[in-house]
């Protein structure tokens, strides 16, 4: 076959050219051909097709994302924001962070092992590349029907692909979610977060300046696992009459990653790069033309000095190969012999491929022929920009009607009958125990993790001689998203945020991935422009900016779309992990208290969907005034030792986090409904901004004095004591049934 250079493309202005089977438009292609005044060649038209797919290009969501930065809180803290591998904020102490969530969620059901552990291994190295040692991995999850045959199929090979890669990384996993839901089926959500810590003055950038700077390939070789992956996987509905749009995923060696990972900070620790960029979704088309556009020149890559597992590679298919653990670095001529002897002693690959010149042109070569020339911008900044229609669907009336009172849903009607629907509750798939999953990931290696999974947040040491430690949860609850967008991504971000508080930190920052179905349909697009308008009005309210993340579309089957599952993280700082505050109560005679208002709010909640299969109504209301002040009693109170214990109320109510609590420390408790309130309501309304705490009797005057004067509702509802949970005049629950009910239930569920 003869090669197709930028010679030929010039003379040959009328060749067909595979342009829709790779994912482009027909006036996308035509915008193609009028940026480069000619036809492309191939391996610029695969260029294009990687770098302007959905999941690269983020071309339906570009006009909506823009209010993360209209709309961005001022901070002190932000050190580097959205446009980065990561966002960077600034802990104290010159010390930073780096964090950023992420999604591989069609690959991960194509190829369940192998699509989890190439997400985990995806983000980690979007982390390495801020300048940052990674410390640590979350796990948002979503799955469809528990008793399916194929969440079977998936949640298991997921799991152990997260487990298998994170562990072997030797990063310590320390939350987040595991959620089932029929609309999932088909469309299961694998979103990956990783934390990192730095110095200040070692973050790094994506830029490639310094004419004569060699481009140097570290890592893993080129291999044909992934051709197209992510960048074209992501960017389709899933469709059995496709095949083509499923292409290989991408196949992950964490013991490749962590000798990369050791190499890259040791290069890091020596001063070695000018400019880096990790390997992800559209490979090396991705990290040369981001690199370049990043920075003041041009960049010439000699694509034929590209190390390969397999030889018989085309050039396009080098040019798109998403193969992992891999790096890209721009480094001074005098500095590459070192660059290369520190690689040579991790066992890492590295070779100079092109370097930085000074003109304007991304320019690649195949033995000696031109088969790109191109500006590189056009490549990686100016995609499409689709203003996709959008409008609020015409069932979303009907669904916000359909509210869950009490005429239209049996309640339960006295104390027998709420003791058995607090047993369903605690265990139903989404409300159980998740202990057989977090056990396969390693929590504690590293001997910096102080909170883990199934705390509020999961809580880092990040300096061992001051205890100074970061919080991150995250939270996101597609019930409430489908029911109002706006308020359900507000909802996930107040939830994340009361997560982080209720441990003792303060929010300081945000990430998030949006999970949603095929922009193609307007009332996808209402929603995802709905959610993301809620989201950018919070962040300003609360003042935690986004400081990056992901959009994931086209989750959907056929016309079957996922809810939309805005999934927020928040990350927090607290001053001294040792102040910490866990969830557990763990004292006999403390004094159990509600903090803010309870109302009868149903709509979306646990309770509907386990004991009716509802969906219907209006989330939760949302005061983010009463959320920052909700924070602040918490961080206050753990701070200045007013309180022992933490939780905050989310799914499934008070009932449920009176639960949690009790069996992780171990401890009953005994209730009494505050005056007024009915006992079903007390118990399983999920109202937002609210926590429940255990206060020292030698604390009590001192705590209420603070609620008080600040103005937050605080109400005793009950004592820590011995091992049951007592409802006074309704129920009493002995804490070895409801472990019984709490336990198990996913393990059973999995076989």
């Amino acid at each position: 076959m003869t090669l197709d250079t930028v010679k030929n493309a010039e003379q040959t202005p009328d060749a067909e050219q595979p342009w829709a089977a790779l994912g482009l438009k027909p006036d996308e292609y035509a915008r193609i051909r009028e940026i480069l005044g000619r036809r492309p060649t191939g391996a610029e038209l695969a260029m294009y097709s990687v770098m302007w797919s959905e999941h690269c290009s983020y071309k339906s969501s570009k006009v909506h994302l823009k209010q993360f930065g209209d709309k961005k809180p001022v901070t002190d803290a932000l050190l580097v924001g959205i446009g980065e591998n990561a966002g960077v904020v600034d802990v104290g102490q010159g010390i930073a962070v780096t964090f950023k969530i992420e999604s591989h969620n069609h690959p991960s059901y194509v190829e369940p092992y192998q699509g989890a552990a190439t997400g985990i291994g995806g983000i980690v190295r979007d982390i390495l590349a801020m300048g940052a040692r990674p410390v640590a991995v979350m796990d948002p999850l979503r799955f469809g029907a528990p008793d399916h045959p194929d969440t079977r199929r998936v949640l298991p090979g997921i799991v152990a692909g997260i487990g298998g890669y994170g562990n072997c990384l030797g990063l310590p996993n320390i939350g987040g979610e595991v959620v089932f839901d029929p609309c999932y089926q088909g469309n299961p959500l694998v979103n990956a977060l990783c934390v990192g810590v730095m110095r200040h003055e070692d973050i790094h950038l994506a830029q490639a300046s310094g004419p004569g700077n060699k481009v140097v390939l570290y890592g893993a070789r080129t291999g044909g696992d992934g051709i197209g992956g992510a960048s074209i996987l992501a960017s389709e509905t899933f469709d059995g009459t496709k095949p083509s749009k499923r292409p290989a995923v991408q196949v992950g060696d964490p013991f490749q990653e962590k000798l990369l990972i050791e190499c890259t900070l040791e290069i890091f620790r020596e001063k070695l790069v000018a400019g880096i960029q990790d390997f992800g979704a559209a490979g090396l088309s991705c990290a040369t033309s981001e690199l370049a556009s990043g920075g003041s020149g041009g960049m010439r890559v000699e694509l034929d000095n590209v190390p390969l597992r397999d030889n018989t590679l085309s050039p396009e298919e080098i040019l798109m190969s998403e193969s992992q653990e891999r790096m890209c670095a721009i480094v001074e001529p005098d500095k590459v012999d070192r660059f290369l002897e520190i690689c040579e002693k991790w066992d890492v690959i590295a070779t100079v491929i092109g370097e930085v010149t000074d003109g304007d042109r991304l320019e690649i070569f195949w033995h000696g022929e031109q088969i790109v020339d191109v500006l590189p911008r056009t490549v990686a900044h100016d995609g499409p920009v689709l203003n996709r229609p959008f409008a609020r669907p015409s069932w979303q009336d009907a669904l916000q009607a359909d509210a869950p009172t009490a005429e239209r849903l049996k309640r339960p009607a006295d104390g027998d009958e709420l003791r058995a629907a607090v047993l369903q509750l605690v265990g139903s798939p989404n409300q159980a125990d998740k202990s057989w999953i977090t056990s396969q990931y390693d929590r504690f290696v590293l001997g910096n993790t102080v909170l883990a999974t199934p705390e509020d947040s999961g809580m880092i040491r990040v300096d061992e001689e001051s205890d100074l430690g970061v919080a991150i949860a995250t939270d996101g609850n597609g019930r409430y998203a489908k029911l109002d967008p706006y308020t359900g991504a507000q909802l996930a971000l107040a939830e994340a945020y009361r997560n982080v508080a209720a441990t003792g930190a303060k929010p300081l920052a945000v990430s998030d991935c949006l999970n949603f179905g095929s922009p193609e349909d307007p009332d996808v697009m209402w929603q995802f422009a709905e959610a993301t308008r809620g989201l950018a009005d919070a962040c300003l309210t609360l003042g935690t900016p986004v400081t990056g993340g992901n959009v994931s579309l086209y989750n959907q089957t056929g016309d079957v779309a996922i809810h939309p599952t805005p999934v927020v993280a928040v990350l927090g700082v607290i001053d001294d992990v040792n102040r910490r505050t866990p969830m557990a109560f763990a004292e006999e005679g403390q004094l159990v208290y509600l903090l803010g208002d309870t109302a009868d709010e149903l709509g979306g909640s646990a309770w509907t969907q386990v004991a009716h299969d509802h969906l219907g109504g209006l989330p939760p209301r949302l005061d983010l005034e009463r959320e920052r002040l909700l924070a602040e009693i918490l961080i206050s109170g753990s701070r200045d030792g007013m309180v022992d214990a933490a939780h905050d109320l989310s799914d499934g109510g008070l009932i449920q986090a009176l639960t949690e609590s009790c069996l992780r420390g171990g401890r009953g408790a005994r209730l009494v409904v505050p005056e007024g309130l009915d006992p079903f309501v007390f118990l399983f309304s999920e109202s937002a901004g609210r926590a429940i705490v255990s206060v020292p009797r030698s604390e009590e005057l001192r705590f209420t004095e603070m609620c008080g004067v600040r103005g937050l509702p605080a109400t005793r509802i009950g004592v820590v004591d011995g091992e049951i949970i007592e409802v006074q005049g309704q129920f009493t629950l002995p804490l070895a049934e409801l472990r019984e009910a709490h336990t198990g239930t996913i393990e059973a569920l999995i076989g």
